[in-house]
């Protein structure tokens, strides 16, 4: 049946006695005792005498021996292959959403350090499995150790950054995380089993314990929490290390932070964010945009790998793989160059109105073009069914699912991205972990569509294809973060407010104000500080007509 682990989109519930290769029959030597497979169930009464008691697996790329061909996952037993899916993205979700709040409270250093040593004890454990229950339940913790080294390193990275660096650091560690995704069908080659593939891939995250003293405790988390005494040791770390001069260094900040030393820790919860007016809008319309940015990229790849076509996608695995990593690869490139020259927020706008046109183009022009051409009523629709053959939709078909996942990752991405810049760091693992979960039930829908063997595929392009419209016009209320210092608290969250996509030309009376602006334009402030009063007949927006 193929290499289950390697490629998310290859298909297991097609009938498996032509694609499964050789059965062996009772005459073998290993026949004597196992009862009869059951017969095929689409041969009727010819197959009435099949005495089969093993399968004989024909894989023709990456593993000789996988999950599927250990346990039989195939007939009555291949839902289980989907079920196995939905434990790792299930432990992710809930991943990201608890060692989200956690690590606002405790600080990202132990929730890193415990997301190591669990992932390494539930990794390892996951390749003595002994049945498809027990793989899929290790595969849950899994997960949800996985997504606490994801969400801690993410904020770290982003709280240690200036605001001219925060972005290329993030592309690095795509690039980085890409690299292991062009690596990962050679390993499985050389492996040949998927249980040495399983504790190969773990075990480097033992050199990730050594973190607990390269990766410091975030000082931007401990001074916004006021945690100072904890900060005052970080600093007098960092001198010392760095061999500096606290007295001509950092002139000024110790004796502050003495000041400070009585006051208690403050340390918040992400649910104070719902008492907020717009940060609260904000992460709204950035889990909105995950969600469809990663649920739509699977109808886009479903459409580009044929999800109608018969023939097993398995003679083309690594084409498939490769170019689906080979897209993720141009996208990051893209998304370098479009957010330097048009920021967060038009880079982000500019991607989803890319996916909103491939994904409405693949469902109305080419379903519109084959209705033409099945019922020419008129000469126009005959030449259009003339003109237009099915090979050539085809590859409009194709060319608008690659333009839609290229630009649907940079969607995905951007929208993680921008959650980090704009949430308060009090709470920024908590707003994370809101957007990467909502990303995670975005990629929970291939295998829902998967198990049901691709029924409501095309309803669920529709659904996506509508929501891209709505979030085009939900960015808009964004603000935008580039070269902007990171918002500390729910306070400075909450005045980070969106601003004109195009600047005001000069002399041009802006249409929107903030109370700010609103007062220096009105030039109320400056009456009151120097004590003078408004004249007669004078307003906000200027002197009253007479």
């Amino acid at each position: 049946m193929g290499n289950w682990t390697s490629l998310p989109t290859t298909t297991f519930s097609t009938a498996p006695w032509e694609a499964a290769g050789n059965r062996s029959n009772s005459s073998g030597a290993d026949g004597g005792d196992t009862p009869p497979l059951p017969s095929p169930p689409d041969k009727g009464d010819n197959a009435s005498n099949c005495n089969c008691h093993a399968w004989d697996y024909g894989i023709r790329a990456g593993l000789v021996q996988n999950v599927v061909s250990k346990w039989d996952l195939v007939c009555d037993n291949a839902w289980k292959v989907h079920i196995a899916k939905f434990s790792l993205l299930v432990g992710l979700i809930f991943g990201y959403l608890i060692t989200g709040c956690i690590a606002d409270w405790v600080g990202r250093r132990p929730v890193l350090l415990f997301s190591i040593i669990f992932i390494l004890i539930f990794g390892l454990t996951v390749a003595l499995s002994v049945n498809v229950t027990m793989f899929s339940t290790l595969r849950f913790f899994e997960g949800f150790c996985l997504a606490g080294i994801i969400l801690t390193l993410y904020a770290l990275r982003i709280e240690l950054c200036p605001p001219g660096k925060r972005f290329m650091i993030t592309m690095v560690a795509s690039f980085v995380a890409m690299a292991g995704q062009f690596l990962m069908p050679g390993l499985a080659a050389l492996c040949r089993d998927w249980q040495v593939l399983q504790a190969l891939i773990i075990c480097p995250f033992l050199l990730m314990l050594l973190y607990w003293s390269i990766f410091p405790e975030s000082l931007r988390w401990l001074m916004a929490t006021q945690q100072f005494e904890s900060a005052k040791r970080l600093i007098l770390h960092f001198t010392q290390k760095n061999r500096m001069n606290p007295e001509g260094d950092i002139k000024g900040v110790m004796p502050e932070l003495e000041k400070e030393l009585s006051r208690r820790p403050k340390k918040v919860c992400i649910v104070k964010v719902v008492g907020t007016r717009n940060l609260w809008k904000n992460i709204v319309v950035l889990c909105v945009n995950s969600l469809t940015g990663y649920g739509i990229h699977h109808c886009f790849a479903r459409s580009m790998m044929g999800h109608e076509v018969k023939v097993p996608l398995l003679e083309n695995f690594y084409a498939d793989y490769y170019t689906t990593a080979s897209i993720a690869l141009v996208s990051c490139l893209a998304m370098c160059v479009v957010v330097r020259f048009l920021g967060r927020r038009g880079g982000l706008l500019l991607f989803m109105i890319l996916t909103a046109l491939a994904s409405l183009l693949q469902l109305g022009l080419l379903n519109l073009i084959g209705k033409y051409s099945q019922h020419p009523d008129s000469e126009l629709q005959l030449k259009l069914a003339v003109g237009m053959s099915d090979s050539v939709k085809d590859k409009f078909s194709i060319a608008f699912s690659i333009v839609g996942m290229f630009a649907s990752h940079a969607v995905g991405s951007l929208s993680v991205f921008f959650c980090a810049e704009i949430t308060p760091t009090v709470i920024r693992c908590g707003g994370l972990g809101l957007v990467l979960a909502s990303a995670g039930f975005g990629m929970l829908t291939a295998p829902i569509i998967e198990l049901h063997n691709q029924k409501g595929y095309f309803l669920h392009h529709i659904i996506f294809a509508c929501c891209t419209l709505i979030c085009i016009i939900c960015i808009l209320l964004l603000p935008e973060s580039r070269d902007q210092n990171l918002p500390e608290n729910i306070s400075n969250g909450e005045h980070y407010t969106r601003q004109p996509l195009l600047p005001h030309k000069k002399g041009e009376q802006p249409l929107l104000l903030t109370n700010a602006e609103l007062k220096d334009y009105s030039g109320l402030h400056d009456a009151a500080a120097s004590g003078d009063t408004l004249p007669e007949g004078a307003t906000a927006n200027g002197m009253k007509a007479m």
